[in-house]
């Protein structure tokens, strides 16, 4: 039994150990997650908001990936946003805490549409729990002692055109590149180099009834070396006061969303998702997301 159990959670280890180099954190909540991609959703909405969520993936898989993200957005005036995100990833060995100010600017197109241009400047910290790679007996590539695990620059740039029945945003949030840790398909520790990120995403509203709105979006992840990867996301809206939606991931994932919007200060939601690979789904309970927004 102890066989099996090692073998899952290596095998399991393998497989988010190969996501983490090629991808950054998802979110299954994205539609309101939007600002740690993109900043040029800071103020878009004109109100001043603070947003807090909570991704623990693979439940009941030790070293498995958790994710906390916090971010606030404020507008400074009819053109101006201006957002804080702190984003602190934690995946088996490898930890990493960025911390992004955004600023973003406003273009009006239309009296309906309008195109928020936005900058992310700041940094990350990096760092790698050596006794984690001990306790689990990988072979280590001797490359990983050169890694920089200090603080690293980074910058990024984004897009976000919105009207009132539509929107879409593009963004690339890490424009400089640096190294990390990776566990490679031989199970071997080694070095890897960061690739650029592109997220494209768009949604649209549609009235079905009086107080029933139909809002589809979908997320897209393209990275260099890596298949593209894409959300797809059928959310129903009830009275302004709660949303309910299934998700399907293109590389394997599936999901169900639920917002509940408590008052008009205080937004709630939970996102549960599963796979369609079997290793995971014999050695986990799935990966659960929670997110709380206040809006001031």
């Amino acid at each position: 039994m102890n066989f099996l159990k090692n073998s899952i959670k290596i095998g399991a280890l393998l497989m988010f150990g190969a996501i983490y180099a090629q991808q950054q954190p998802n979110y299954a909540l994205y539609r309101y997650t939007m600002n740690a991609i993109n900043p040029a959703y800071a103020g878009a909405d004109g109100v001043s908001r603070l947003t807090a969520n909570f991704r623990s993936q693979w439940v009941n898989i030790e070293d498995a990936p958790e994710t906390q993200t916090l971010f606030f957005e404020t507008s400074l005036n009819d053109k101006v946003g201006l957002g804080l995100s702190v984003v602190n990833d934690d995946v088996y060995a490898n930890q990493n805490t960025t911390f992004m100010v955004d600023f973003s600017y406003k273009l009006q197109l239309n009296e309906s549409t309008d195109i928020f241009l936005g900058l992310k400047g700041g940094g990350s910290v990096y760092s790698f729990i050596s006794s984690d790679l001990a306790n689990n007996a990988f072979p280590v590539d001797p490359a990983i002692n050169n890694i920089d695990t200090g603080f690293r620059p980074n910058i990024g740039a984004g897009a976000y055109l919105v009207h009132d029945k539509y929107f879409i945003s593009l963004s690339i949030p890490s424009i400089l590149l640096s190294e990390r840790i990776n566990l490679n398909e031989n199970g071997v520790v080694t070095t890897v180099n960061e690739k650029t990120h592109f997220y494209l995403s768009g949604g649209y509203n549609i009235d079905l009834a009086t107080d029933w709105e139909f809002r589809p979006s979908t997320m897209i992840r393209a990275v260099s070396g890596s298949p593209v990867s894409a959300d797809l996301t059928a959310a129903f809206r009830y009275n302004e006061r709660f949303e309910l939606a299934p998700m399907y991931r293109t590389d394997g994932g599936w999901a169900g969303t639920m917002m509940f919007n408590l008052s008009d200060w205080m937004d709630l939601g939970y996102a549960y998702e599963g796979s369609s690979r079997e290793v995971l789904n014999n050695s986990n309970d799935g990966t659960h997301e929670i997110m709380v927004r206040f809006n001031f």
